[in-house]
């Protein structure tokens, strides 16, 4: 952590933090990733002009500014080779060779400036225009970095040319400034490319929006060998050069006991060499810690969220390889909750779980059959708006009520439910469960849907499992007590109560729900050897007037702006102990 927080100062003197400042992207962590996950092509105009202005200001503020000083590192260090390392405050700084090379500094630093900006204008008018990328832009934007570094060559070729033509010097001293020019090129072209990369982002952002291009342009491995460049390479070649030329006595001998021609390289080398590694450093940690964060929120559930792709090494594969990936996993869920929607929670679990195998037990169970009466002819003869608002009142109120006490919706058959307790989800007391749900249902079914229905709960052993063909199969029960529960059903349907339960359901609940039952007859129902006793719930031991359809359709309307203002009100109470 310790190291982590050194890096962190480290970084906040170093050149990117300045740069990203200016144009506004890296105030804080939070406007940072804003900014990373903005919609560039939502931008208007007048906001692009603006990044642009920004990011040309930059390129123009570092390509002076480190030319300059480079320059001036240069000539330090070739006055040091050819006066024997002495420092002295009377050092005559009106040499000529200082004159000379400053003039040629500024003369290749204003002709990379001209070269940089005729090479950026074609990419700056794309980017306020905001049309989208064909490949040839893509590709022209995934070489602005590569091109500006070309650019910068060409300004230390004119300088160097330029400080030919006006120092009056010898060959063998014009070959020693070229060399050093040469090293001062490779340290410069060095930090052009990657301040032009983090300068340039949004136009790589909106580049490569929505592509999926699995191409490295400049990869991770190149950038290292940039690190070590800059901060071995270079220094090193320039001490080597210095010693060689001393030993062949092209140049004077160290002056006195400390070279100081050897601690300004060291000096260039610590200094260059740290702003190096924080560029690279946070070139490659950006993309990491954005990806990071968005495989987090992904682990949390929310498949929104996407990096933006705009790095052009092996890292921008991995930004679009993530974004692949997280558009499989949202279809993923998508299709999941749908899946879930038509077979329920618990049997699509279960069928993730199991994959593709055909498998059921045997086990106790609690089963409710629901179904409407004359809902053929009401579909028949009536409006199909009302018959459907009818029908998804029906459904609705059974699909609440089962959720609310653990329940599984096997099937809707036309205007029948078929509803299952203790499977696939074992349950403590699914008679019980079941009880208690027919018992709520029925009350809600009685206030809510204009039309007669009837209810049977059986309760017994049953196969349940997935069955059918290889390539199609369902979740579904077979028993007794389904045949039970659907013969109750019909029976309910002519009876004083609309919910009948058999007496094998009542003696496997709990004796609290079971005291809310009462016997009613004992009768044999159709497909049955043995007599069945009915139970009926004593608040529904009278059939009720069902409600007008006008009074349905008027609640139906209600409902919505009921749940947005007052939730806890249409909640049932079920539901508001559980809460």
């Amino acid at each position: 952590m310790a190291l982590h927080a050194v890096a962190d100062r480290l970084e906040s003197l170093g050149p990117r933090h300045w740069v990203t400042s200016i144009l506004g992207a890296a105030g804080s962590p939070a406007e940072r990733e804003q900014w990373l996950a903005a919609d560039w092509q939502a931008l208007d105009t007048d906001l692009r002009r603006r990044l642009v202005d920004r990011a040309a200001f930059v390129a123009f503020l570092f390509g002076v500014f480190s030319k300059l000083l480079i320059g001036l590192e240069t000539f330090a260090l070739v006055l040091l080779a050819f006066n024997g390392g002495r420092i002295s405050l009377h050092a005559d700084i009106s040499h000529p060779a200082f004159f000379d090379m400053l003039i040629s500094a500024v003369v290749g630093t204003a002709a990379s400036t001209v070269v940089a900006v005729l090479l950026m204008r074609p990419q700056f008018a794309w980017f306020i225009a905001g049309a989208p990328a064909d490949p040839a832009q893509r590709r022209a934007v995934a070489r602005i970095p590569i091109r500006q570094v070309g650019a910068d060559l060409v300004g230390w070729a004119v300088s160097f040319v330029t400080y030919a033509l006006i120092a009056d010097v010898s060959d063998f001293f014009l070959a020693i400034v070229g060399g050093a020019f040469a090293l001062a090129a490779i340290t410069s072209c060095s930090l052009t490319y990657l301040i032009a990369e983090t300068a340039t982002r949004p136009l790589a952002i909106l580049a490569l929006s929505g592509t999926s291009e699995a191409r490295v342009v400049h990869g991770v491995r190149e950038r290292m060998v940039v690190v070590w460049g800059v901060s071995s390479a270079v220094p090193m070649v320039g001490l080597i050069t210095i010693n060689a030329g001393r030993w062949a006595e092209w140049l004077p001998p160290a002056a006195g006991p400390l070279d100081w021609a050897s601690v300004a390289l060291a000096l260039v080398a610590l200094t260059s060499g740290l702003s190096i590694v924080m560029l690279v450093g946070r070139a490659i940690t950006d993309p990491l810690t954005e990806m990071r964060k968005v495989i987090e929120g992904a682990a949390e559930g929310d498949f929104s969220r996407r990096v933006a792709v705009y790095d052009s090494s092996e890292l921008g594969i991995l930004q679009t390889g993530l974004n692949d990936l997280l558009d499989g996993l949202s279809e993923r869920e998508r299709i999941r909750t749908l899946f879930s929607k038509h077979v329920g929670d618990r049997v699509a679990e279960l069928a993730i779980a199991q994959g593709e195998e055909m498998v059921g037990t045997n086990t106790d169970v609690a089963v409710i059959f629901v179904d409407l009466t004359g809902s053929t002819a009401f579909a028949a003869e009536g409006d199909p708006r009302e018959t459907a608002a009818v029908l998804n009142v029906f459904f609705s109120v059974v699909a609440e009520v089962v959720a609310e006490y653990d329940g599984l919706i096997n099937k809707f058959e036309g205007d029948a439910a078929l509803v299952v307790f203790g499977a696939p989800t074992a349950l403590a007391d699914p008679a019980g469960a079941a009880l208690a749900a027919a018992r709520e249902l029925g009350d809600r079914l009685g206030e809510k849907v204009p039309l007669e229905w009837g209810m049977g709960v059986g309760y017994g052993r049953v196969f349940a499992g997935n069955i059918g063909a290889e390539n199609r199969y369902e979740y579904t029960v077979i028993g007794d007590s389904v045949n039970e529960a659907a013969r109750l059903s019909d029976r309910a349907k002519l009876g004083g109560s609309p919910v009948y339960a058999s007496d094998a359901a009542v003696a496997a609940a709990d004796p609290d729900e079971a005291r809310h039952w009462q016997p009613l007859e004992r009768v044999l129902l159709r497909g049955r050897k043995e007599y069945t006793e009915i139970y009926v719930p004593m608040e529904l031991a009278k059939r009720a007037e069902p409600p007008t359809l006008g009074s349905v359709l008027s609640e139906l309307m209600k409902l919505p702006a009921r749940r947005a203002r007052w939730p806890h009100v249409v909640d049932s109470p079920r539901k508001q102990e559980k809460n």
